[in-house]
C-alpha cells in the first residue's frame, strides 16, 4: 500500500483521460480507491497495471474484485481479472441481467 503520508497521486498520464469528469489532480489514494481501481483494471495498459499495484498492492486489488468486481467493470474485463487472481467467490450483483440487456442502446 502507498506511504499513507501521501494522501494524494499522481495518475499515469495515459489513464488521465479516463477520469474526464474529475479533477485529476485532487484524487486522492484512500478515499478515491475503487474509482482509481476500477478506471486502471478496465482502460490501462501493462505499464498503468504495473503502477495500480506498486500504488495498492496485490490484496487490496484482490479485495476490490471480491466486493466491487462483478458490479463496476464489463463483465469481460470482471472475468479476466477474476481468472488472473483465481477469485471463487465474490459478491454477486444484485442484478439479474447485464448492464446491456437492460438498456441495449
Amino acid at each position: 500500500m502507498a506511504d499513507p503520508g501521501f494522501a494524494r497521486l499522481s495518475i499515469p498520464s495515459g489513464l488521465r483521460p479516463y477520469f474526464q469528469e474529475y479533477d485529476v489532480d485532487s484524487l486522492q489514494v484512500e478515499r478515491d480507491a475503487n474509482l482509481i481501481l476500477q478506471r486502471t483494471l478496465e482502460f490501462g495498459d501493462w505499464e498503468e497495471v504495473r503502477w495500480l499495484f506498486h500504488t495498492y498492492g496485490k490484496e487490496r486489488i484482490r479485495a476490490f474484485l471480491r466486493e466491487f468486481g462483478e458490479r463496476m467493470l464489463k463483465p469481460s474485463t470482471f472475468n479476466y481479472w477474476r481468472k488472473l487472481f483465481r477469485l471463487r467467490r465474490w459478491r454477486r450483483s444484485p442484478f439479474p441481467m447485464s448492464r446491456e440487456e437492460v438498456w441495449p442502446y
